[in-house]
């Protein structure tokens, strides 16, 4: 588990409040999008997945996780990726098999690039502020509520796991507030100006 602080200060007021990571939309797997600005004040747990891969029976977990925890603010978003070559060919085909198969009920984007040259623009920067990428499917990223922390996890990280469990609650909870390491920015010196 690697833990990392986003640096960025935004005002938390009306549009102002969405973080710089979590400024995107992606294209929703059964159509629509999936708007990560809607989710700035949570938790979001955002996983690469597969669906012919040893590890996608994570999927059962996930979905346990996110039937857990949704009511309280937490979320899940899937990313579907052939990146390692055990993915679905089509969209459609990747929705169907989920629901199917493991009952996915939590937002899942289209199919996309999670590493290399080619990855969208959100792994790149989960990549670059974790320092770590995914190297096989099933890698999660917990952003914390606001955007400023983002823990890698690896695939061999169930959805169970206990420090996975706690760090969520912790966020839930208000335990585990996100700070980023460094102080903001001093706010601007008023100049006194006298009315004669």
């Amino acid at each position: 588990m690697k833990t990392f602080l986003l640096f960025c200060w935004l005002p938390l007021t009306a549009q102002a409040a969405c973080p710089t990571l979590l400024n995107q939309q992606l294209p929703g797997l059964m159509g629509g999008t999936v708007d990560l600005c809607q989710y700035a004040d949570r938790p979001v747990l955002v996983v690469n997945t597969a669906s012919h891969c040893g590890y996608t029976p994570q999927f059962t977990k996930l979905e346990a996780l996110y039937k857990r925890y949704r009511d309280r603010g937490f979320v899940i978003v899937g990313v579907p990726s052939n990146d390692f070559h055990q993915e679905l060919e089509r969209n459609s085909d990747i929705g169907k098999f989920c629901l199917a198969n493991y009952g996915v009920s939590f937002p899942m984007a289209t199919k996309a690039h999670v590493v290399g040259p080619d990855a969208i623009p959100l792994y790149r920067q989960l990549i670059t502020v974790s320092g770590d990428a995914p190297r096989w499917n099933f890698h999660k990223y917990l952003i914390a509520p606001g955007g400023t922390t983002v823990t890698s996890y690896g695939t061999r990280t169930e959805p169970d796991d206990p420090k996975l469990i706690g760090q969520i609650e912790g966020y839930l909870n208000g335990m585990l507030a996100p700070t980023p390491s460094v102080p903001p920015p001093a706010p601007p010196r008023l100049k006194a100006i006298s009315g004669s």
